[in-house]
């Protein structure tokens, strides 16, 4: 069941109906992208900010912090993260809102970032359209080989210590013990709770969204104008840099993994080897333009670097891995 359904008939309404613009038309596909993409991130950034600012207020985040920080869990934490990552439906620049909450809510670092590369790369679709379109046995790998990437790459940019990075007023809020210090130690009533889970929730709301509109907006004008066949004719080699290079084309480049998946199994049927396409399908959706714009707002660029850094390498050893064995 998609959940988005909605937001994407109000998409078509909108591009094929009300502004009248041809259906699989370049301008078309690029507006109906926009509308959808800015309605549905949007609406994850004011529900998801909301619950977390509920868990903020009322959970004790930092007995949590300390706990999986300070305790041995022999990476059983950043399993968890990679496994949530797996269940929840969201693209790369959807899956940021959380990721905020995460962050804001004191969970380290490196146990958000494993969150943020796995929901993307390991996900439903990974699940139940591989089988159909390449066997169980790339499924398996596939699956396995991405959770690696995201629990790896958590676990190192939890060893770098990167937190100074990260944009210091998304880690400030007020438990429950402050609010209602400030309150001459009484309780909030039930009318101003909800108040200030609302203003909470819509300050980091705001200061996000610009660059969701921004980031969507490029995103858009590259779903809609870069045709698939223009890169398929450069990944049908088999020499070493094929990798590498579907890699980098895919990066820049933004779609949800179920309208991506079609084009990777289009370009296996004109030639391309499965691990190259793999890896170009995989740059899509985990990083890309658009995710780089809204995360800037979120972390300083150097936190930025090591993330992309991480996930595309381990993307191309994915790619190295699938050619070699298949």
């Amino acid at each position: 069941m998609d959940i988005f359904k909605p937001v994407q008939l109000f998409a078509d309404l909108v591009t094929f109906h009300w502004f009248r613009i041809t259906p699989h038309s370049y301008l078309g596909d690029t507006i109906n992208f926009f509308i959808y993409d800015t309605i549905k991130i949007g609406l994850l950034l004011v529900v998801i900010n909301y619950v977390m600012a509920i868990t903020r207020f009322y959970f004790p985040m930092e007995k949590v912090r300390d706990i999986l920080t300070k305790r041995r869990w022999f990476g059983l934490d950043y399993l968890f993260a990679a496994l949530l990552g797996v269940v929840t439906p969201f693209c790369s620049c959807s899956s940021i809102p959380l990721f905020i909450g995460f962050v804001g809510a004191g969970i380290p670092l490196g146990v958000t970032f494993a969150f943020l590369i796995a929901s993307p790369l390991v996900n439903e679709s990974s699940l139940y359209l591989f089988p159909a379109m390449f066997g169980m046995r790339v499924t398996i790998i596939y699956n396995l080989v991405g959770m690696a990437i995201a629990i790896l790459g958590g676990m190192l940019i939890q060893k770098l210590h990167l937190e100074k990075y990260i944009k210091q007023e998304l880690l400030k809020f007020k438990s429950r013990q402050q609010v209602e210090a400030e309150n001459d130690g009484k309780s909030l009533p039930l009318k101003e709770q909800l108040k200030y889970f609302w203003e909470d929730g819509m300050n980091i709301t705001k200061t996000v969204f610009p660059y969701v509109l921004l980031g969507v907006g490029i995103g858009a004008l590259i779903h809609g104008f870069v045709p698939a066949s223009l890169v398929a004719k450069y990944l049908a080699s088999k020499s070493w840099w094929a990798v590498p290079v579907a890699t980098l084309l895919g990066a820049p480049l933004y779609a949800n993994s179920v309208s991506v998946i079609p084009v990777m199994e289009a370009l296996v049927g004109k030639g391309v080897p499965l691990g190259t396409a793999l890896a170009f399908m995989t740059a899509i959706v985990t990083v890309s333009i658009p995710e780089s714009m809204i995360l800037k707002k979120v972390m300083k660029w150097q936190l930025l670097a090591w993330f992309f850094g991480i996930t595309l390498i381990g993307i191309m050893i994915m790619g190295y891995i699938f050619n070699a064995i298949l």
